[in-house]
């Protein structure tokens, strides 16, 4: 894990650099912030808007290589840039533009992973309006560890808020109620 830590150190080098505002989202933040799981790769979001991906897009191209053949085109369509690091880390960087993305790239912090590395995590609440979204399993098992670890300290109303217009958007009205239900389970354990 140490090393997949020092990988996206050195990818938020690149994004600082820049200047961008970004954070890292998925098994990485699963680690801070739920149960210790095994992953392989980094996710982050990249807060690009929405008609400037781009110009994003071809800048982490040019630091990073790609994954996939047509890996611009593929990016541009499906808002998702598929890259490896030096070191052959695996990365998925999503093209954020909605509200809830900004929102919790504005939230999100700087926390020790492992001693002398400090990454910028989404925050636990954010981390499961990602998570619900996505809906598989393996994130529901996420969302799952999350309030386990985090049980008393999370501010449900909040996510709650990003996670209805998001289920919307998506025309999944289960999302909410299987959260709701999630919860009540892990909170009577």
């Amino acid at each position: 894990m140490d090393s997949l830590i020092r990988a996206a150190a050195d990818v938020q080098k690149v994004l600082d650099a820049r200047r961008w505002k970004y954070c890292f989202i998925g098994g990485l933040a699963v680690q801070k912030w739920g149960q210790a799981r095994f992953t392989h790769d980094i996710d982050l979001t990249v807060l690009t808007g929405l008609g400037s991906e781009e110009q994003f897009i071809d800048a982490l191209l040019g630091a990073f290589a790609p994954r996939v053949k047509n890996a611009r085109s593929f990016a541009i369509e499906n808002r998702i840039v598929l890259l490896r690091t030096s070191t052959g880390v695996d990365l998925d960087i999503s093209c954020g533009g909605f509200p809830f993305e900004e929102k919790a790239i504005a939230r999100a912090k700087k926390v020790q992973m492992i001693p002398g590395v400090r990454l910028r995590l989404c925050t636990a609440e954010d981390l499961i309006v990602y998570k619900a979204f996505a809906g598989r399993a393996i994130d529901w098992a996420d969302v799952e560890s999350i309030i386990a670890k985090r049980s008393g300290k999370l501010d449900w109303r909040h996510i709650y808020a990003q996670l209805q217009p998001l289920a919307r958007l998506k025309d999944d009205p289960r999302i909410l109620p299987n959260l709701k239900a999630l919860r009540r389970v892990v909170e009577q354990q």
